[in-house]
């Protein structure tokens, strides 16, 4: 008995720490955005997004050599598509930040929960009810709301955040298999190795193509010091999302993942004057209310079984 309270108590313990670990991922992922919007006007979105990945790969590097991180895995596709994957992602947001306000994209993005719902159904095999296939309806009715005056404002811009959370949903169910055996420094510097990869070859392609998102300049002093910050911001924060996924499993993510639209509305407000209308603070209350819904719909089946 006594070891088995020790055992429920270690397990709260774990628990509490990976809801506060993802509490703190959600709070400064938004720092990513805000930096990537505010060099958008001199560095290309797809330099951006290699700088990400690059500084990752850097810091990761000497605690990959010291935790054999660097060997081979048997998932070695798993990893690599996981990498293009959130390259691609990232790409497509920050892409999108170059016109959309911080908040606006954000907030479209977050239909990704409940892709990831739909995901689940078709390649987890998790059973998906009427009511949930509801809230994930009206989740994406809420992303319309927001899409629509942005759409005839920005153009396509405004659907990009929609195929980022396309990707990064994927991306997470990826992770979903690769923490049962590796661990976290192998899973995040896999991807920033294959995202390296993915995105220098972009930019190679896209210099000789002239495609502007994907033409690279020689940054100043001062912007390798922000894609630096960039990158430490993005490695402090998947770290995180890797290490919480570990004690609390990826269906708890949901919740908390809402938080960065709260970061995401005051560093708007702050570094670029953007607040949210009417009709995008009435498409962000649909999407939180399905994605919460969805999430303790979840909760509820588990507890039944």
């Amino acid at each position: 008995m006594v070891q088995q309270a020790e055992h429920q108590s270690n397990t709260k313990q774990e628990v509490q720490k990976g809801k506060l670990m993802l509490i703190s991922a959600m709070l400064m992922l938004p720092g990513i955005d805000a930096i990537a919007k505010g060099m958008s006007d001199h560095i290309s979105p797809g330099q951006l997004v290699w700088a990400r990945f690059f500084f990752q790969t850097l810091l990761l590097l000497p605690f990959a050599i010291k935790t054999n991180s660097l060997k081979t895995s048997k998932l070695l596709w798993v990893h690599a598509t996981r990498g293009f994957l959130i390259a691609l992602a990232t790409l497509f947001f920050f892409a999108s930040l170059a016109k959309l306000p911080m908040a606006d994209a954000i907030s479209i993005f977050f239909v990704g929960p409940l892709i990831l719902t739909l995901l689940s159904a078709l390649v987890l095999h998790e059973r998906v009810g009427f009511r949930r296939i509801s809230a994930v309806a009206a989740g994406f009715l809420g992303s319309i709301i927001i899409i629509r005056p942005s759409y005839e404002i920005f153009g396509v811009t405004a659907l990009l955040p929609v195929g980022a959370a396309c990707a990064f949903s994927v991306y997470i169910i990826l992770t979903r298999i690769l923490v049962r055996d590796d661990n976290a420094i192998t899973i995040q510097f896999s991807a920033g190795i294959f995202g390296c990869i993915t995105m220098t070859l972009a930019l190679l392609y896209g210099n000789n193509a002239e495609i502007g998102f994907l033409t690279p300049i020689w940054p100043s002093g001062l912007q390798w010091l922000f894609l630096a910050g960039l990158g430490i911001i993005a490695t402090a924060g998947h770290m995180l999302i890797v290490l919480s996924i570990k004690r609390i499993g990826a269906s708890l993510m949901a919740p908390f993942q809402y938080l960065e639209i709260v970061s995401a509305t005051i560093l708007g407000l702050i570094c670029f004057g953007d607040f949210p209308d009417a009709l995008t603070w009435l498409g962000m209350a649909i999407i939180v209310s399905s994605g919460l819904y969805v999430y303790y719909r979840e909760r509820e089946l588990e507890d039944s079984k």
